[in-house]
């Protein structure tokens, strides 16, 4: 493993992304995961927000239902 190359990228698909976003935005509200250093916190936050950046979902009067469609088709599919 090369620690010295710049960056790692992760592909997820836009239900993935929206699972995982509000996720995100649960932990970043509420705090509740176990974290062991806060370098931990402050990648999840860094995560959240280049999430949020790609989903303009978030701003839809309908997110509710979209987070439950996503988490559904997540569920359903794990290629998805």
């Amino acid at each position: 493993m090369d620690m010295n190359s710049p960056s790692v990228v992760v592909g997820l698909t836009r239900f993935e992304a929206v699972v995982f976003v509000d996720f995100l935005m649960r932990y970043r509200d509420k705090a509740r995961l176990s974290v062991v250093h806060e370098a931990e916190t402050q990648l999840l936050y860094e995560l959240c927000g280049m999430v949020e950046q790609q989903l303009p979902e978030l701003f839809d009067p309908a997110w509710r239902l979209l987070i439950e469609r996503a988490r559904a088709e997540v569920l359903a599919d794990p290629d998805v």
